[in-house]
């Protein structure tokens, strides 16, 4: 069988690893890479440290508006279906990539599958989940992480080809992190000792593009005492640098620039405490047992809120710092699956060969 796989973003590049490995045991797969994430940092890094092949087509989209983005994207993917003629395609997650993607197969009647379906922050004034719901409601096969994202469809009358498979990225941890912990440089690159610095990660729209939310996460940044690493998203270094926001005013910042797999699992693992509006961060500082403060008022990763392995505080400086001061001892369950679950995806389509 032939599968198109569509990805964009540093999350899904991560999620892709797994399942491509598991997938071209038996099948074959083109990967296209729209460049919705173009910084080399933020990209190629990724492809060399995970093992997954080169993109097979580059659409080199880089960054615009959600419809102009969006639109090239979907003009693209169309053509390549058209010349491919694959059997499925197959998307991950919520980003611009997935939709167009999702919709470039669907109308073409190609069956599209949506792994990591079902999540819902219930707040549609975040494009992410916009992209995630219509998605979920285009494709034929929903492979869902968690039974939290199954009753979410359920409620949406969405059963047909419904499987609670468990989370592509717990897999991809579990992989990675030995291979982090003897590959890595980050700590000593960076003179960082373990659980003496927070770690920080901030790039959705609703805080970035807010002036008023991301003034107050700067603020409570400034007031949070100790060291705190900071590996920056260009386009939010771009967006701060245009506020006139001057970052190295906050005491014990250290800014840095975006680093690949092996070193952020290096620095989530060896950190004191999380400090992200990321939704794949939110994860990776729960399987590796870090707590987390969500700098958002919802999260779709309902399970990690148990016992405050995350706290969400949205933008408010008092409840960042009430949460980053607070002393939690959180008992982490496995809400994520066996990490098998890129083996169970594929094990679906293996049947047909």
């Amino acid at each position: 069988m032939k599968f198109l796989t569509v990805i964009g973003a540093r999350p899904q590049f991560i999620k892709a690893a797994p399942v491509s490995r598991e997938l071209r045991k038996l099948h074959t797969e083109i990967y296209v890479h729209t460049g919705q994430h173009y910084d080399k940092n933020m990209s190629d890094i990724f492809f060399d440290e995970l093992n997954i092949p080169k993109p097979d087509y580059h659409l080199n989209v880089g960054s615009s508006t959600h419809g102009k983005q969006t639109a090239d994207m979907l003009e693209g993917i169309e053509q390549i279906i058209f010349d491919e003629k694959p059997d499925y395609l197959l998307v991950y997650g919520d980003t611009n990539s997935t939709i167009a993607g999702a919709m470039a197969a669907a109308k073409l009647h190609i069956p599209v599958i949506h792994i990591e379906a079902g999540l819902r922050s219930f707040n549609k004034r975040m494009p992410e989940e916009i992209n995630r719901i219509m998605t979920d409601h285009i494709s034929e096969y929903l492979f869902c992480p968690t039974d939290t994202a199954v009753q979410n469809l359920k409620n949406e009358n969405v059963a047909r080809n419904v499987f609670n498979v468990g989370d592509v990225m717990y897999d991809a941890v579990l992989y990675n992190r030995n291979l982090s912990k003897e590959k890595s440089t980050i700590l000593t690159d960076h003179r960082l000792e373990k659980g003496e610095y927070y770690l920080i990660t901030v790039h959705r729209a609703e805080n970035t593009d807010d002036p008023a939310n991301i003034k107050n996460i700067i603020e409570a940044f400034s007031k949070i005492e100790g060291k705190k690493v900071w590996p920056i998203h260009p386009r939010t270094r771009n967006i701060l640098s245009g506020m006139g926001l001057d970052l190295s005013l906050v005491p014990d910042l250290q800014i840095i620039d975006p680093v690949g797999y092996l070193d952020i699992l290096s620095l989530v693992s060896n950190a004191k405490k999380i400090i992200t509006d990321s939704g794949g961060m939110q994860k990776e500082a729960y399987f590796l047992e870090i707590p987390c403060v969500t700098l958002r008022e919802q999260t779709e990763w309902v399970e990690t809120l148990e016992d405050e392995a995350n706290i969400l505080t949205g933008t408010d400086v008092g409840k960042i710092l009430e949460a980053i001061q607070k002393d939690v001892r959180p008992s982490y369950k496995d809400y994520f699956g066996d990490g098998q679950a890129s083996a169970k995806i594929v094990q679906h389509f293996n049947k047909e060969v």
